[in-house]
């Protein structure tokens, strides 16, 4: 009997170094994959730098690209993202994910706006810290981590947040006092993303060639918006922006506290059992929301007036910074969930 049980404890032991080997596989695998594409977006902010720098464009020039990106470019990522095909497995698994986006930007909403009233944070870094920047990065992770179908539901999470980014964010970020829902509703990324989803419980599939004129032109969000954040820091003093310590620390909240929030209320809420394949679809929400701050904020601030430059160098950091960061949280999700 003693033999069988050496047997099993070799056995369980061995599981449990192979476990811990592709874990370790998997954070190396995804800390290269951010390197490379984060090497890809500073390239991008480099080439924003450029022209600046060269004199042939002005930094205040970036405020069209920032509009392009806002009202053509992202509504064109959303209607696209909902062009899948219609299953009633699908709809279980979107509205799991559609459940997990809501909670985590309810209760971040609160926990941050809580922290900002005890610190005193403005307008830029309240929405630095809470917006993720799930967009350009999402979307090559999940596709190397679960495999290209699993994208899908990291743009379920973008849709969330871009709801609450035309309603809370742009408010902040504007100083506007009240809200003007009829201006919220009838913005073209708020139609988007109802388009999207009617178009998805419909059935309705878009033309061919419109499909690929709106993934075309969704394409550009990455580079589009890394330019901008070029332009603007090629305005500003470098030295500034690598030895501010406010920088640092919003950093700090949005690459670790938001994360470990976040983590904790996933795994309190319990809607890990709520499907069979629910930590794969929680670990995309978590992707989504532990991504450098968003570049959205930045162009925000150049549309509506805010501290463009300050938000372009929070986003700058956050990225930098998120080659460390993300991949750490990765592991701790394996762990804790």
């Amino acid at each position: 009997m003693e033999h069988v049980y050496d047997d099993v404890s070799i056995k369980s032991k061995f599981c449990q170094i192979q476990q811990d080997k592709k874990k370790r596989e998997i954070i190396m695998e995804i800390s290269i994959l951010l390197m490379k594409q984060i090497a890809e977006l500073f390239l991008m902010i480099l080439m924003g730098y450029i022209v600046v720098k060269a004199g042939l464009l002005k930094g205040d020039d970036s405020k069209v690209i920032s509009k392009i990106v806002l009202y053509l470019i992202i509504p064109c990522v959303i209607i696209n993202a909902f062009q899948v095909d219609y299953t009633s497995e699908k709809v279980k698994e979107l509205l799991l994910v559609f459940v997990a986006s809501v909670l985590l930007q309810v209760v971040l909403l609160a926990a941050v706006w809580a922290v900002g009233k005890i610190l005193h944070l403005n307008e830029v870094e309240t929405a630095s810290i809470y917006y993720s920047n799930s967009g350009n990065l999402i979307v090559p992770i999940v596709t190397f981590i679960l495999g290209k179908e699993w994208v899908l539901y990291g743009c379920v999470f973008m849709s969330v947040q871009l709801v609450f980014i035309w309603t809370h964010g742009k408010n902040i970020l504007s100083r506007e006092g009240k809200m003007d829902w009829r201006k919220i509703v009838l913005n073209v990324n708020m139609i988007s993303v109802f388009a999207g989803v009617v178009l998805f419980f419909t059935k309705i599939h878009l033309p061919e060639i419109l499909n690929q004129t709106l993934s075309s032109v969704g394409s550009m969000i990455g580079p589009a918006s890394m330019i901008v954040t070029g332009m603007l820091i090629a305005e500003m003093s470098l030295k500034k922006i690598f030895t501010n310590g406010r920088v640092y620390f919003v950093s700090f909240l949005r690459l670790i506290v938001v994360p470990v929030i976040s983590l904790i209320l996933l795994k309190i809420s319990g809607l890990v059992s709520g499907h069979p394949d629910g930590k794969k679809l929680l670990l995309i929400v978590f992707l989504a929301v532990i991504t450098p701050s968003a570049s959205t904020v930045t162009q925000m601030c150049q549309v509506y007036g805010n501290d463009s430059k300050y938000a372009s160098a929070i986003n700058v950091m956050t990225t930098l910074l998120s080659i460390i960061t993300m991949p750490l949280m990765v592991l701790l999700y394996q762990t804790v969930m």
